[in-house]
């Protein structure tokens, strides 16, 4: 935990960077992220990562009652890699409304820095170090740019 949020254990999840995507991919309103998902790790596969930080995996784990999500550090929409050691466990917490469960929290940060990099106001190798160093350092500013754009994630 860092600032109250999960962050992932840095021998299991160091992060990583596809060196293949590009802030001009990034800013092409027809690139998605399915283009590069699942093809250098399998979904199947990155379930690994539950057994790594010794969490049970949910059943009925989806819509209103997801309560983990196997997340990017450094997510695919900034150039994140698609492997396992890019995936960690997000779960919790419980009891709160699906917005407001790490994983959606996190989400924020991602839109917030997709935006930065996008408009040149940040670099993408900032991006990837900043949320692989610590995700929770830019939630301040997450929530104030999700604010004054009307929503985020």
């Amino acid at each position: 935990m860092r600032d109250g949020y999960p962050v992932p254990d840095p021998r299991c999840t160091p992060g990583g960077i596809n060196p293949s995507v590009t802030v001009a991919m990034l800013r092409n309103p027809a690139w998605r992220t399915g283009c590069i998902r699942n093809h250098e790790s399998s979904e199947r596969e990155k379930h690994k990562a539950y057994h790594w930080y010794g969490i049970r995996e949910p059943r009925g784990n989806y819509d209103e009652t997801q309560v983990c999500e196997l997340d990017h550090l450094v997510p695919l929409e900034l150039g994140g890699a698609d492997g396992l050691g890019n995936i960690w466990p997000e779960c919790g917490p419980s009891g709160v409304a699906l917005e407001n469960r790490y994983f959606k929290i996190k989400d924020r940060v991602e839109d917030y820095l997709a935006y930065e990099v996008k408009s040149g106001q940040m670099t993408l190798r900032e991006a990837q170090r900043g949320i692989a160093e610590n995700w929770t350092q830019y939630l301040d500013a997450a929530n104030r740019y999700c604010a004054a754009t009307g929503g985020c994630g």
